[in-house]
């Protein structure tokens, strides 16, 4: 009986899964939440097509690009979920699963699909506007495939639940920018828009302490010619680190996920709901 449930809670998240997917995709206040920060980007790396960067064989517009794809998905996944719950905590949609049988399971496993597919699409749109607009980036061969795939993958299930953490941990929509800053923190510091080589020592010990980092490698590892790891740190990808480094992100925010969650859940009540809509109501 207990597997039965269990199979039907995560049937119904995968249905929520579609039907939020649906819905995001169609509506224009989330697709131009998405386009326009991407293609703002896209355009200034289109400047920078004629910038280079000493001993590089592409434009830094070019090399930028793949990291580009890399910081969305963390971007995504991260600022995604965190926005999602931080939002259901305070229109009574978590209320409302709690009161369900198996609802929060299949309320979580629903936004996790949801979020991981909606990232997916839009690396790949990405990925499909960055090869004719970008000179000197590589994806004719099924090993290029595979890397790009495998980052994107890795990169999904790594950043999932770290943002499922810090939504946990963030009980008012109010409060976004306590994880909108870091994230774009991150961002100066990881090597996206130009090489993290270029940064002081200590940054670049920073940086890698981070996913973002190793997603934007292993997107240019995906895409950009072999040559192009010699302005990386040590002159090479890296590809096992990168991997390792990703899946321990995954593993402890995995761990500390699910209990954070059940703990966020046992906290939500009517009253609570009511306070945050009414703190909300006072700053409009």
């Amino acid at each position: 009986m207990s597997g039965s449930t269990t199979l039907h809670e995560y049937r119904t998240g995968w249905k929520r899964a579609l039907i939020e997917t649906k819905v995001s995709l169609t509506s224009i206040g989330d697709l131009m939440g998405f386009i326009m920060p991407t293609a703002i980007a896209i355009v200034v790396l289109l400047f920078m097509q004629r910038a280079d960067f000493e001993g590089a064989p592409v434009s830094l517009g070019s090399m930028n690009m793949p990291s580009l794809i890399g910081m969305n998905v963390v971007f995504g996944g991260i600022i995604g979920m965190v926005g999602a719950l931080a939002m259901d905590r305070t229109n009574g949609t978590l209320l409302r699963a709690k009161s369900m049988p198996g609802g929060m399971t299949g309320y979580l496993v629903g936004h996790l699909v949801s979020t991981a597919m909606f990232i997916g699409v839009t690396a790949i749109a990405l990925l499909a506007v960055g090869l004719p607009l970008f000179d000197g980036l590589e994806f004719g061969t099924p090993d290029r495939w595979t890397v790009f795939i495998a980052v994107l993958v890795m990169g999904i299930v790594a950043t999932l639940p770290i943002g499922a953490v810090l939504g946990a941990l963030l009980d008012n929509p109010k409060n976004m920018g306590l994880v909108m800053f870091p994230v774009m923190g991150m961002v100066a510091i990881s090597g996206i828009f130009y090489p993290i080589t270029a940064l002081p020592g200590w940054l670049q010990g920073v940086g890698q302490v981070f996913p973002m980092y190793w997603m934007g490698l292993g997107m240019r590892h995906a895409l950009l010619p072999d040559s192009m790891a010699a302005v990386e740190i040590g002159g090479e990808w890296r590809t096992l680190t990168m991997f390792a480094v990703l899946a321990l992100w995954a593993v402890v925010s995995m761990a500390l996920a699910p209990r954070l969650l059940r703990r966020m859940s046992r906290r939500e009540s009517g009253s609570a709901v009511a306070a945050r809509r009414a703190d909300m109501q006072r700053d409009w």
